[in-house]
This record gives C-alpha cells, structure tokens and sequence, in this order.
C-alpha cells in the first residue's frame, strides 16, 4: 500500500479528485508546497487534476510493491511550482508530459515530432533534473469528430478543410494556441475565414462533447485520454482525427526526477511502468475517476498495478 501518513501537503493544494480536468494545465496556486517526509522517502509530486494525480499513485504503488518507500504530494498546482520544488529537492520525481514540459523550458519547433521534444529537452532541461523513459502512453489535445462526419471522408486535421465552414467547441485560449486556428492554417493550409471558435471552458468535457454530439459544431477540442461522455452521461461515436504533419506535439508521459535523488533501481520500477502503461489505460482510469464510480486516484491506480504485475 502507498504511505501516506509520513507526508503533509498544506492546502490549497489539496484538491478533490472528483472530475477530469486539463491535462495540460499550467494553472494554480504559485505558493511553495510544505512537504515531510521520512528520510528515504521518494516523494512523488502531482499537478492538480486527476489524471497526473492516479499517475503519482501508480508510481507510488510500484514502488512500494518493489520494496522502496514512496509517497505522494498531490494537486500542486501550476507547473512553475512543482518543477521549483523539484529542482530545490523538496520532491523526488513528478509525472510530466514530454511535449509541455520541452516547451516550458525552451520553443519547440513547428510540427515538432517526438525526436524534436527529446532534442529540446536534452538542450534545456536543467542539470539539477534528469528524465526516465517516454511512456507509449500520452495524453495530448486532440481534434474529434463524429463517426458521421468522419464517414464523409474526415479522417486527418487537413480534411477539414473540406467542410464550407468549420465550427471547433474548445476552450477560449484555444483560438490562440498554435495547434488552434494558427497551426490549422500555416501547418494544414486551411482558410482562416472558414474557422470559428466555439469557446466552452470545460477542458474538452461533458458540455463540449454534447455540443459536438449534437451537431452544435463540426469538430472539438478534446484530449486524447478523455473518456467523451456528454452531461448527460452518454457516449457518443467520436472519432479523433489523424495529424500527420505535427500539428500537436507529442505529449508522453515522462518522469521528472531530482538528479541523484532516486535510490539504485527505483528509476528501473518506473521505467518498468510506464513501458506497460498506454493511452488506452490512462482513458480507462479517467473513466473510473468521472464516470458513475467516481473512484478515487489511489484506488485506481492500485487496481491497475495488480492487474498488470
């Protein structure tokens, strides 16, 4: 079982787990967390949303199955906070995604590929961090269309430009972000006089998916491990559109560790993991956190462990 009791967090990062939100956030508290914790510990720190918070706690779990002692900070809010903390040594290791994390610490080429993010890294990464090993599993923005649209020949980001006019639900900030309308123009060639900003600021949840499902718009914002159930709990045929000119960086799950600060073979358990853990995987558990069980991260993420030792 992951220990808990040797650790203190204050609030306000001390969030309930009780629905999905933006994977990719950056937002939150900018106050320094106050973390104790037994020498030896390895303090796993997570964002402040579900998802990075059942990525801690299947950390912890393997961890501790493996004879080393872990235990989790969870809801840190903003990157700034938790990659500082990190670099001060005040947390072990916390979970990122590879593609953010590049562009937090320097400009990521346009249409970047998974080398481009590990070539950025490897240039701006500071010497107090280290990474483990890219996940297969990520979860990235994404473009999602009905399965009726997709049947009309919508199969990529570019065949957008099929529509006459193309009407995206996203988040407000979207209309801004380069894999928005700028990236869908300079990178797919789209008219920009074709697209418009749906915004709905749900983080690509229920009320945007039934926007979508009801025909309210042609495509959607939506990140690729959201479970896309409506608000009324139904889920639609979505489909996400291929890109396959790097409009989006790649966004794998990638441990962030404290140079040194890992004991001998603990870095090998999370490796071992996060090779076992897939998109699909991290759907599935996001599922169990918003859907009728509302789960809590601990409980989910014990599951997947022993399902998958």
């Amino acid at each position: 079982m992951t220990r808990v009791k040797s650790l203190v967090v204050l609030l306000p990062f001390l969030l309930a787990a009780c629905a999905q939100g933006d994977p990719l956030d950056t937002s939150g508290s900018d106050q320094t967390p106050t973390v104790e914790a037994d020498a030896g510990t390895i303090v796993i720190g997570t964002a402040n949303f579900p998802e990075a918070q059942i990525i801690g706690h299947i950390w912890a779990e393997a961890l501790d199955n493996a004879g080393f002692t872990a235990t989790v900070a969870p809801g840190i809010g903003s990157r700034e906070v938790y990659l500082s903390a990190l670099e001060d040594g005040t947390l072990t290791v916390v979970p990122e995604y590879a593609g953010n994390l590049a562009s937090f610490y320097a400009e990521l080429p346009e249409q970047a590929d998974e080398a481009d993010v590990r070539d950025t890294l490897a240039e701006s990464l500071p010497e107090t961090l280290e990474l483990g090993e890219f996940s297969p599993a990520e979860s990235a923005d994404a473009y999602r269309v009905t399965a009726a649209t997709a049947e009309r020949g919508i199969r990529s980001i570019g065949d957008l430009d099929k529509l006459d006019h193309i009407t995206i639900a996203a988040p407000p900030e979207f209309a801004e972000r380069r894999y928005g309308p700028p990236g869908l123009t300079s990178v797919y060639g789209i008219d920009p006089g074709k697209i418009t900003v749906r915004p709905i600021s749900d983080g690509g949840g229920p009320l945007t998916v039934q926007a979508l499902a009801e025909g309210a718009v042609d495509a959607a914002n939506i990140f690729t491990t959201s479970p896309a159930v409506t608000g009324k709990g139904e889920k639609p045929d979505l489909v996400i559109l291929e890109d396959p000119l790097n409009l989006i960086p790649p966004q794998n799950i990638v441990p962030v560790i404290r140079a040194g600060e890992l004991p001998p073979g603990a870095l090998d358990v999370l490796n071992d993991v996060n090779a076992r853990l897939t998109t699909r995987d991290l759907t599935e558990m996001n599922e169990r956190n918003v859907g009728d069980e509302r789960a809590e991260p601990a409980a989910i993420a014990r599951d997947w462990v022993e399902a998958t030792r």
